[in-house]
């Protein structure tokens, strides 16, 4: 995350927690983001040296005026007239990381060599709430070279039970046992 994207970020957080919208906005942020990760054209057009900086407003305006929430169409336009577009991604991610902070919610991806079945999903999820006293945003993750087993990624760290961590764990003592 860009530092640009942290501080704007926190402060559309901090709006909307004052004006008691941070649900509402989240939603719209994860819209906007997904859809600008699916155009990554419109971000580009918002920074383009060609266009006034009133011409990329109306753009925004004639987009998204009505469709979303006053406050975020104004961060928008923000972003653009400062020529910060292009972090508009990382501010999502810096409010995102804001409102699971104030809500007691812990994004965790499970790593697994296959799809988690929805009965696995939410054993794994109901333990990981019980040990962390948290509510759990579970996502999966398919990564074949994990063989089996499960690695949980969450907060900056790794819990790796996967068959092929196991493997390189036995590697390593034969290499450094003295035959």
């Amino acid at each position: 995350m860009t530092r640009i994207g942290s501080v704007y970020g926190e402060a559309l957080y901090a709006l909307a927690r004052e004006e008691g919208l941070e649900d509402s906005l989240l939603k719209e942020l994860d819209v906007l983001k997904d859809g600008f990760a699916r155009e990554p054209d419109f971000l580009r057009l918002l920074a383009a040296p060609n266009l006034s900086k009133e011409e990329r407003c109306r753009i925004l305006d004639d987009c998204f005026r009505g469709k979303v929430h006053p406050y975020l169409l104004n961060f928008l336009k923000i972003l653009t007239e400062k020529g910060y577009s292009r972090h508009f991604p990382h501010c999502c991610d810096a409010y995102r990381e804001h409102y699971n902070q104030d809500h007691g919610i812990l994004p965790v991806c499970a790593v697994t060599a296959v799809p988690l079945t929805g009965e696995q999903t939410v054993r794994l999820t109901r333990k990981l709430e019980a040990i962390t006293g948290k509510t759990i945003a579970l996502t999966n993750r398919v990564d074949p070279r994990c063989l089996g087993g499960v690695r949980l990624d969450y907060d900056g760290k790794q819990l790796d039970d996967t068959v092929s961590h196991r493997l390189e764990s036995v590697r390593g003592m034969l290499k450094a046992a003295v035959l």
